[in-house]
């Protein structure tokens, strides 16, 4: 199934996307916009980790870290399953970490461009 989305490096024109497509990918990056996701997701590269793990990956609290993954939960960017007592969080989508490298890369460079001009 192909992607919905025109940010496609190998797009020569975007394609015309639906109101509705647009609010999805808008939703999508919504979701990617809080630094405590991201360092949620960063935690959960290396593979699966328990609440308690993830709190003390990211130092913040077990509540602000349970609100943060509900979210990405629902946003289908990560699993969870029952261990015990245990919720165990996985990347349910790799494909964020290839999105945020390329965001990474970009930022590297224009970085590096603008270190140029002050070194």
């Amino acid at each position: 199934m192909s992607s919905p989305c025109f940010f496609s490096a190998v797009a020569k024109k975007p394609r015309p996307l639906s109101e509705e497509a647009l609010n999805l990918i808008a939703r999508r990056f919504a979701v990617l916009a809080e630094p405590m996701r991201l360092r949620l997701l960063h935690a959960l590269l290396e593979g699966e980790k328990h609440v308690n793990a993830l709190v003390a990956a990211t130092g913040s609290t077990q509540a602000n870290v349970s609100r943060h993954l509900q979210t990405l939960a629902d946003a289908g960017m990560v699993s969870r399953r029952k261990e015990g007592l245990l919720v165990i969080y996985a990347v349910a989508d790799p494909s964020i970490f290839q999105l945020c490298e390329l965001v990474c890369g970009t930022l590297e460079k224009q970085h590096a461009r603008r270190a140029t001009i002050f070194g």
